[in-house]
């Protein structure tokens, strides 16, 4: 079955750096785009950053753009997300997400908390 395993969340000060990653198994990872979400307790889960199955096209969240970098690894099955200059407003639980044909599949979550 599908499965998105996140890993790399943690507790940072505001100005560093983490990055995310999400391990994908039981579906065909190359061929279909990936995403990352997050969401704070309270609110919807908001989109932080998608990108297409070979990797050509990627979007961000305005909040985000220039901060942090998605990225993707074929072989190895992995989604990454770098994120720099983190800040207090980027806690969240953060999410790795996939669409197969009409079904969104998504990961447990990893806690990333930006605090000094």
């Amino acid at each position: 079955q599908v499965q998105l395993v996140e890993s790399g969340g943690g507790l940072v000060q505001p100005g560093e750096s983490l990055r995310l990653s999400c391990a994908a198994s039981g579906f065909p990872f190359s061929i279909y785009a990936t995403y990352w979400y997050r969401q704070v307790p309270g609110k919807e889960r908001e989109l932080v950053a998608s990108m297409t199955s070979a990797g050509g096209s990627t979007n961000y969240a305005d909040s985000v753009k220039g901060r942090f970098t998605i990225s993707r690894d074929n072989a190895k099955n992995t989604v990454y997300l770098q994120m720099n200059s983190l800040k207090p407003e980027d806690t969240a639980v953060y999410y790795c997400s996939t669409l197969i044909l009409v079904k969104r599949y998504w990961g447990q979550g990893t806690q990333v908390t930006v605090s000094s």
